[in-house]
């Protein structure tokens, strides 16, 4: 199989030469490309998912028989129902991966989301939607700190950012196939064909990964940690719950929000009281004492928090406001996908010249502008600078997610390279569950605000229903016929209004990620004077406790 970084191929005549000191089988090592190519498909499922059902929101939200009538907050918790299940138990997935074999944990996982697909598409309620997705997330849970912990235990310490830049672009890809999938199967088939697709895709994973991805495992597991995983679900959940509801309502000072919210609050801080004093935590927080380890997890939060809120609204600005069929408006994340697949597998480059820092910064800087630019839009804005804009930000993105994912991995062992993916990925699906939460709750606050003044023409009884979001007003003003068309226009603009807000709280958000990372993240580091046999981290410190472990 060519070497998909465009490098020379892996199946050349002339053999690389391998380090001495090399712990990948030589096996493995000549397959290791084609072994890239599986883990990439195998990611590629949980992602073409999410971006799949951000262009069906609009669609999901319509009455039957187009949609099942789900509102904002339901939609909002069919998006964070998969994203608080992933996150809860990437712990535990994570130790499971090192304990009991990465392979096994990995076909486990697909053939979960597979069912979990099947069961979505058949959702006759948004209730069992919720719950089906939520089981999507359960087998998502398993696949993707899997894949990546399998990367790093078939490619050597050299090779390990390249192979990460190409998996971080993987994301880029699942981002352009996503939309336009999901566009091209809502013009010809109802919503559920959304989820179905993903069925084949498993199968076709399932068995490319029995035949090519060799198994690995930690030969000295830790025990599990099943009351960590509980505190850390039951606190995200109270938490992510009591911001939804206090958007649904446009206040957060009732004891209905306050109890949740705090009770969250409370129990995430006796997880964390709970993990420092394990002899078996789900996660080590000694990690977190290294500021440049602390440092990329936080931008990983930060801009998974900016950019899934903007996510979440800018389906609504395209298909409600602007009118745009769902293929039209996956059509225009293009620009985003294309930028990440092509700088993303370039971004060790970038790094080696510049530093992690300064590239980072950078890169948080370009996703602050583009969600800022959102803060200018209205129903005028020419096409061609909303693309602008969504390349921008995927430049920013392929900026940001290599470089913090190598520092990330390489700063734990290879054998812990299950629970290093955990904390990679737990960060940025919690920092994306709480950007649809947060950012999702303004957005919803700030509409209801702009357009109660404007619902007195709607029967009382269907007021409050009707001003919860853009698409239950525009239904609100159909059934009203003539009489309904200045609350058509009412709603545009009190929908701009909110997403102006809603950009620059974003924008703001990857500003903060762009100082975190410009004060802890190291930045160039010289050239060593010998090969790097992998007892450095990404920040180029010595790492004694490894010195051994690379060579046993």
């Amino acid at each position: 199989m060519p070497n998909p970084s465009g490098g020379p191929s892996a199946a050349s005549s002339v053999p690389e030469p391998r380090h001495p000191e090399s712990r990948v089988p030589e096996a493995v090592h000549r397959r290791r490309w084609a072994i890239l190519g599986v883990l990439m498909f195998s990611l590629l499922i949980v992602v073409l998912d999410n971006s799949i059902l951000n262009v069906a929101v609009r669609t999901i939200a319509s009455p039957a028989p187009t949609g099942i009538g789900a509102t904002q907050s339901e939609l909002e918790w069919a998006i964070n129902s998969y994203t608080l299940v992933f996150a809860g138990l990437l712990f535990t997935s994570g130790l499971l991966g090192d304990r009991i074999g990465r392979k096994k944990v990995l076909l486990f996982g697909i053939a979960v989301f597979g069912l979990g697909s099947a069961l979505a598409a058949l959702s006759g309620s948004p209730g069992e939607l919720i719950a089906y997705r939520a089981l999507m997330g359960f087998g998502a849970a398993f696949v993707m700190p899997a894949t990546l912990a399998v990367l790093m235990n078939v490619f050597e310490r050299d090779e390990q950012p390249r192979a990460i830049g190409i998996w971080a672009g993987s994301v880029g890809l699942g981002i352009a196939i996503g939309p336009i999938t999901g566009g091209l199967l809502l013009e010809h088939f109802w919503w559920g064909s959304i989820f179905l697709v993903n069925v084949p895709v498993a199968v076709v994973a399932l068995i490319a990964m029995v035949l090519l991805v060799p198994d690995s495992r930690d030969p000295a597991p830790g025990r599990l940690d099943p009351l960590g995983v509980v505190l850390s679900i039951v606190g995200l959940v109270l938490l992510v719950y009591g911001i939804i509801r206090g958007g649904e309502l446009a206040d957060f000072t009732g004891a209905g929000v306050l109890v949740p919210l705090l009770g969250g609050l409370a129990v995430l801080a006796l997880f964390v009281w709970h993990e420092k004093r394990s002899d078996h935590p789900a996660i080590d927080i000694s990690y977190f004492r290294k500021p440049a380890f602390a440092a990329a997890v936080a931008a990983i939060a930060l801009v998974f928090f900016a950019l899934m809120g903007v996510t979440f609204f800018s389906a609504f600005y395209l298909q409600s406001v602007r009118g745009y069929s769902a293929l039209r408006s996956g059509l225009l994340i293009l620009p985003l996908a294309a930028a990440q697949m092509v700088f993303a597998p370039r971004a060790r480059l970038v790094v080696d010249r510049f530093g992690a820092r300064a590239v980072c910064t950078a890169g948080l800087l370009l996703v602050g502008a583009g969600l800022a630019a959102f803060g200018f839009f209205d129903e005028t804005t020419p096409v061609w600078v909303l693309c602008v804009v969504f390349f921008v930000q995927g430049t920013g993105m392929a900026h940001i997610m290599p470089p913090v994912t190598v520092a990330v991995m390489q700063a734990l062992p290879r054998e812990k390279a299950g629970s290093g993916s955990a904390i990679n990925n737990t960060f940025r699906q919690v920092g994306g569950a709480l950007g649809v939460a947060v950012l999702g709750s303004v957005l919803s606050a700030t509409y209801r605000s702009g357009i109660d003044g404007h619902l007195g023409a709607v029967p009382a009884a269907a007021r409050d229903a009707a001003g919860e979001s853009i698409e239950a007003t525009l239904g609100a003003a159909a059934k009203l016929g003539p009489a309904g068309r200045p609350l058509i226009g009412a709603a545009y603009d009190a929908f701009l209004d909110a997403m102006h807000v809603t950009a620059f709280a974003s924008a703001g958000v990857a500003l903060i990620g762009a100082v975190v990372v410009a004060v802890f993240l190291p930045g160039r580091t010289p050239a060593p004077a010998a090969k790097d046999t992998g007892a450095e981290t990404a920040a180029g410190e010595p790492r004694p406790e490894q010195a051994g472990a690379a060579r046993g």
